[in-house]
């Protein structure tokens, strides 16, 4: 999506101002307002600034996972938890978790377990879930090697992890057209339609801050992960890791 991406860390200090947004730095309290200040119309900004391409982002997400019926699922920012919803489809047992009360507060008409919870100090016993998921929401924590081993940790043996998230477009003019947008273009649409639009600044400075899909796939066997793979979505302009604890 060209979603601004679910929120992830601590959820302690979070401030109320209708511009807030975070830095680079990822300060949780900053993450935190930034999303409370987005979630209102957080699911029609991310449609349209992805010009309805979310929506075929999240199937293809719950199809990498390959859910069985049964399985627990943990669905990480989840947001307003429309992920958890498309991910429950499956017949699995889907917990939509995020640290943003107000993006919890904006999906509380969705018909998922949710909970708040910090990516780097996830509320759940060891070994607790069948398969794990975080869409567009680990580029939002300060510290990304503690949040993987995190989610590896709260995996059962042989659990399933998929992150989907934003990267590298792979064709060099399609790269230049898409970095063009992101900076320039994205911002302006996001003052049409988005509750804070100030907050779309920082998704395209994150998107450019962060790593592509080889470098991301590196980080995830360090946090100890096997089996790592992914596919580019659109050109790169998103890519879906996949990997197995």
């Amino acid at each position: 999506m060209i979603p601004l991406s679910g929120a992830a860390g601590s959820v302690v200090g979070m401030g109320t101002g209708a511009q807030d947004r975070a830095s680079l730095e990822k300060d949780p309290a900053e993450v935190a307002a930034m999303f409370d200040g987005v979630a209102k119309r957080y699911d029609i900004t991310n449609t349209v600034l992805s010009f309805g391409q979310d929506r075929g982002w999240r199937r293809k997400t719950r199809k990498a996972l390959a859910l069985k019926p049964g399985d627990i699922v943990l669905d990480l920012a989840a947001g307003t938890a429309v992920s958890t919803v498309e991910l429950a489809s499956s017949g699995a047992h889907c917990i939509a978790a995020d640290f943003s009360l107000g993006m919890l507060k904006a999906g509380a008409h969705r018909d998922v377990p949710k909970v708040a919870a910090d990516a780097l100090a996830l509320p759940f016993a060891d070994q607790s879930f069948d398969a794990a998921t975080i869409s567009f929401g680990l580029r939002n924590v300060q510290d990304v090697p503690k949040a993987l081993a995190e989610l590896r940790r709260v995996l059962k043996p042989g659990g399933r992890l998929v992150i989907c998230e934003f990267s590298t477009p792979t064709v060099g003019p399609f790269r230049t057209v898409y970095m063009e947008y992101l900076m320039k273009a994205l911002p302006a649409v996001a003052t049409k339609v988005a509750s804070n639009p100030v907050a779309y600044v920082y998704l395209a400075e994150s998107i450019r801050a962060w790593p592509d899909q080889f470098a991301l796939g590196d980080l995830i066997r360090e946090a100890g992960f096997s089996q790592v793979r992914w596919q580019n979505l659109t050109g790169g302009i998103a890519a879906i890791h996949s990997a197995v604890r």
